[in-house]
């Protein structure tokens, strides 16, 4: 029976705004007199994800550097080049963690107040510098969540299993009795099936390249509560 269901943050209950799509590196990179193609965004941000499972595809130990070499990445894959980018890449990070820059998926406060009348036990487990506090405080989710945790705070990031250890020992629960709920093949699906717990991959575009074929995947949250 499921006790206690973790969410990951970006890219499962948020969504960057042109900030942080193609235009927005385009702009980012031009105020550092770095000149980069839009059209290839989309095709770096694959090429450079591989990154941020750790050398080992196992979580490594949080570092900001981290993500400003992904970000570097994105920005040489959309052809920027020179000594300006790796000031750019920062830019960029600097701004990640702000709220103001992310919208919330409709369906989000509806499903997470389902769950939480229904007994259910709801966590977060994200890989980010991002204030988990000012994150429910800006998309007004206060109350909804019994326990979060951050890689910045907790010093280790998914799918490394100390962090899932940790969420579990958060709410009480054993693996078994909890599931995640993640966009990332990598860091949340597998990351928590080591564990023993269960998992939903959360894939909005419907591709679903690489799941396990015992793993659910929906389209939108409102598909979550049959499963559980």
């Amino acid at each position: 029976m499921t006790r206690a269901v973790f969410f990951d943050v970006d890219f499962t209950l948020i969504y960057p705004g042109p900030t942080f799509q193609a235009t927005g590196y385009r702009d980012f990179c031009a105020r550092h007199g770095v000149v980069v193609d839009p059209a290839a965004f989309d095709a770096a941000v694959v090429s450079a994800s591989s990154l941020l499972g750790g050398d080992d595809g196992n979580g490594g130990v949080f570092d900001p550097e981290l993500f400003i070499r992904y970000t570097r990445r994105i920005i040489e894959a959309m052809g920027g080049a020179g000594p300006a980018v790796d000031a750019a890449a920062r830019d960029i990070y600097d701004e990640w963690s702000a709220c103001q820059h992310f919208f919330l998926y409709d369906e989000v406060p509806e499903v997470l107040r389902v769950l939480r009348q229904s007994g259910i036990r709801i966590g977060l487990i994200s890989n980010t510098e991002r204030c988990l506090t000012s994150f429910q405080e800006h998309f007004s989710l206060e109350g909804l969540f019994h326990a979060t945790l951050s890689s910045s705070d907790h010093g280790y990031m998914k799918p490394h299993p100390s962090i899932f250890e940790a969420a579990l020992r958060q709410l009480e629960v054993t693996p078994d009795q909890a599931m995640m709920v993640g966009d990332s093949l990598l860091q949340d699906i597998h990351g928590a099936r080591r564990m023993g717990m269960r998992a939903v991959l959360v894939s909005r575009s419907g591709r679903t390249e690489g799941c396990p074929p015992d793993v659910p995947v929906i389209r939108t949250l409102r598909e979550l509560p049959p499963l559980l």
